[in-house]
This record gives C-alpha cells, structure tokens and sequence, in this order.
C-alpha cells in the first residue's frame, strides 16, 4: 500500500477546499474558504474567477502546511467543481473578460425562450441530453460573448477560451497552461453530442458558438490528459492532475454509486439525485437530465439519470442571511423541531426558477398558506420540508423512467448533518434514507477518480469496499399522511408559475 496521498481541489458554489486522502480514505488534511457571491441584479449570480483561483492556491497551501506534508507526498491530484458556470478568458493572457455567470444566474432567459420559439428543443434534447435552460453553459457563454466588445468576433479568431470553473482551475494549476475539461462538465453544456462524447458541429451552428473557444474533452480519469501542476505553484512540485468530474458526478463516485440502478442524493447549495445507469442512455419524457455519470480511462462512458434542484441548502442561506430568521445553518434543525408541523405553511424557494422535474424558469418563490397561526418555526420547518418536496418529485419521476426499484437512497453534503432533515426526507420519500461515513464524498470522489488513474486504488471493487454507511433514517409517518402533504405542496408549486412574462 502506498505511503502516499491524494489530493482533492473541490471548487463549490459557496466555497472552495483542498482535502488530503489517505488509501482508506482517511482526510490527511482540509482547508476551506468562502468566496462572495456577487447580485449585479435581480436574478443576476456571478463570482470573479481570479478570486477562486487565488482561495484555491490558499486552501492548498493551507491544508498542506496544517498537515506538515508537501507536494512531494502527493501522488495525484483531482478536481471536482460547480458545474454550468462559466468562464471565458483572453488565449493571450488569461485574463476574465468578464465575471463568472453562475448557474444559478437566469439572466439569459430571454435568448433561452428565443432558442424555445425557433424550435430548437428537440434536437438539442436528443443530441445533448439536456433541455433548454438557462441553467447550462451554452446561453452563459453567448452572453458573454455578446455583452462584451467584439466579443463574437474575438471568439471565431480564436483570441478567447471558455472553461467550466474544472478548465479555469486547470488553466491555472497546470505548468502547461492546459485548455481541457471533461466529458461530465462537457456534458452540461448542451453543445456536446452525449453519443459520440465530443462537441456537436450541429448543436454549435444552431446554438452561435465558435468552436475555437472550447476546451478538449478528456476522461474523467486520466493518467496524462490533464498534465501536471507546475513546480512553481500552490503545491510547490510537479504532481500529475489525473481527475476532473463536475461536483455531483464526483459524488456518485464517492458514494460508490458504480453500478447500474445504484443512486444519491446531493444536499448543497442545490439538490442534486443522480441514477447512474450504465452504459445506457436513458432519455426522460418528464423533466429529468440524460448526462454522463463518469468516464475512467479509455473505457465506455458511464450515464446516468439526474434531477437537479437549484435550491437546497441555498434555503437556509436565505433564512439566514437575507431573512434573519436564524443566527447559523445549523439553527434551524432546532427550530424546526420545536413545532410538531409546518403550521399549514409551504415555502417553493424558486428564486431562479424551477428546476427538474418542472423547468419553468417563469417561476419564482411563495410562501403560501399563511394565517396568524404561522410563525417564525413554522416558516422554518416549511424551508426544509422544501429540500424534500423537490427531491421527492425527482425521485418519483425517476424511479418511473429508471425503471428500478430503489430500496434506499444514499444522502451526501452539509446539510446531511441536520438529522432532523434527513429524517424528514424518509417520511417525504418513504424509503430509508442512509449517510455515508465519509459525507464529504463530492472531494472523495474527485480523489478516486486521480487515484484509479495511477493505480493508488486498483479497481472499482476496491472503491466499493470502502464505503460504509454512518446512519440510517427510516420513514415514520404513514403513506396517507406523506401523501397528503406532498398533494399541498404541489399546490403550492401551481402558485409559483407565470410569475415572470
């Protein structure tokens, strides 16, 4: 067994953080650090990508420096990252042109509804996976490209580059200044062909975007695709970078979920259920994603089914930072206890929309059934009976197009903590509901795909038998009572749609 580790670069929404894993999957070492969310308008997220890149290089020093280890006792590094946010930079320079759009930005919503009436949809969705939205990168990358000066022009010369935030941090940390991403952040663009996993001639004409500004698309784990980082930088040596995965694809690795009708849920900023489904393309008539779960060397691509939810732990954030209900995340679980029901109450938090299954980005958030009964408890409770609510109409829809039973599901993220949470999301599903030992399996995933590249772990079975599961919420409420809940819940989601023009 190697004396050596692992590292994971794990770029988030909210934060950024470097973690160290042992062969066991022990963390080593970990640093983390916020970056700000930046609001120009309403419905308008953005971040400065030149400030994630320089907490990154921190985190990194940070983490190594705590653990008194350095570059040299690294043996691979992996990145896993935000998904659909945007990056486009000067070739010559490296320079942003603009902030980062991301994913949760609606202002390309307009352009999205363009693409909607000239009929595009279908062929996008057959090609891609992937619906209209302006969750994906495609609209983010136009609007840019339009809003800046010769913008369009500049980008069919060449002069520009477009990354996910895994080709931005790659860019950085390679000594070769590498332009590459892989086939699950590709696979969120809506410009790459879900079949042939490279990007689509076709889907690049209808969509206006150059094919000079895109980065190659490489496995998801790679022994040489993805270079290594320079000796002058964070790590202060040349260690080889053998994985990228998007954040919830590196999740459904770290929760071992390798095999066909094996699936977890994601409690982030977001919410994000992913079915992985082997070698199969399973295409949704309900609202869920055909997107591509992993790809780990030159074998075939592993897909899988997702429903992507924008806001879940995000909720929390707004009761928190925006509302003032609560001092800190973690004081909700004891308010919501302290009440023995929402009051009547539901709280649909689509502030950019609505995610799977519904993609109405016309929606926006309600508070609905409110009395003079209703307090501050109750509208708490309702926030996280929302994380559920949304999760459970992707999973009914999943497990109806899946076409598997799914005995329980395996939960991961921060919010995982809130046991209270996790208990009422068995009642909300009715099937046990299991976190991992390990919650943080975003990071870990991102350091098994580094490490299966260069033999640190030597198979998938060697993945799975590491897995082991800390708790298990089993539901406690009867079917009659879930099912009448989740009946006035989606009537309160009717309340949220035609909001915008």
């Amino acid at each position: 067994m190697s004396t050596r580790y692992i590292g994971a670069l794990d770029a988030g929404t909210t934060s950024v953080r470097f973690m160290v894993f042992d062969h066991e999957a022990k963390v080593m070492a970990q640093a983390q650090k916020e970056h700000r969310q930046i609001f120009p308008q309403q419905g308008w997220v953005e971040h400065d990508p030149l400030e994630i890149w320089a907490n990154c290089a921190e985190v990194i020093r940070t983490a190594l420096s705590a653990a008194g280890l350095t570059g040299g006792d690294i043996e691979a590094v992996g990145i896993t990252n935000q998904r659909e946010t945007t990056v486009i930079w000067e070739r010559a320079t490296g320079r942003p042109v603009h902030n980062a759009l991301v994913w949760q930005d609606t202002r390309t919503d307009r352009l999205c509804n363009q693409w909607l009436a000239d009929g595009l949809e279908p062929e996008i969705a057959h090609r891609s996976g992937l619906p209209i939205s302006p969750y994906f990168a495609s609209s983010k990358i136009r609007w840019i490209l339009d809003h800046i000066d010769n913008g369009m022009a500049r980008a069919r010369r060449g002069d520009l580059c477009f990354g996910t935030i895994d080709t931005w941090l790659l860019l950085q940390l390679s000594a070769d200044r590498r332009h590459v991403t892989d086939v699950t952040n590709a696979s969120r663009t809506m410009c790459m062909n879900l079949e042939t996993l490279d990007w689509d001639e076709s889907l690049l004409a209808a969509l206006d975007i150059p094919a000079a500004i895109l980065p190659a698309i490489a496995p998801s784990s790679s022994a040489d695709a993805l270079g290594a980082t320079a000796a002058d930088g964070p790590l202060g040596a040349q260690v080889p970078i053998c994985g990228i995965l998007g954040d919830q694809q590196a999740a459904t690795v770290g929760q071992a979920c390798l095999t066909p009708g094996e699936a977890k849920n994601t409690y982030g900023t977001g919410c994000f259920l992913l079915l992985n489904t082997g070698q199969e393309i399973r295409r949704s008539a309900k609202g869920l994603i055909s997107t591509v779960a992993y790809r780990f060397g030159n074998r075939p691509a592993v897909y899988a089914l997702e429903g992507s939810v924008a806001m879940g732990g995000a909720t929390v954030q707004w009761l928190r930072d925006e509302m003032q209900m609560i001092d800190d995340a973690a004081d909700s679980e004891a308010l919501a206890a302290s009440v023995p029901d929402n009051g009547g109450c539901y709280l649909v938090p689509a502030f950019s929309g609505l995610f799977s299954p519904w993609w109405r980005s016309d929606a926006r958030g309600v508070l609905a059934g409110l009395t003079r009964y209703v307090k501050k408890a109750h509208v708490v409770r309702a926030a996280l009976e929302a994380i559920c609510f949304q999760s459970r109409d992707v999973l009914d829809v999943m497990l109806e197009e899946g076409g598997v039973a799914m005995p329980r599901l395996n939960v991961d993220g921060g919010a995982t903590a809130n046991a209270f949470l996790m208990q009422l999301q068995a009642n909300i599903l009715g099937i046990p509901v299991a976190r991992p030992a390990i919650t943080e399996t975003t990071s870990l995933g991102a350091a098994y795909a580094a490490g299966l590249a260069t033999g640190y772990w030597e198979s998938e079975d060697e993945i799975r038998s590491g897995f082991k599961v800390d708790q298990v919420w089993e539901p406690a409420i009867s079917t009659e009572e879930r099912d009448t809940l989740h009946a006035s819940w989606l009537k309160a989601v009717d309340r949220t749609l035609n909001w915008v023009d």
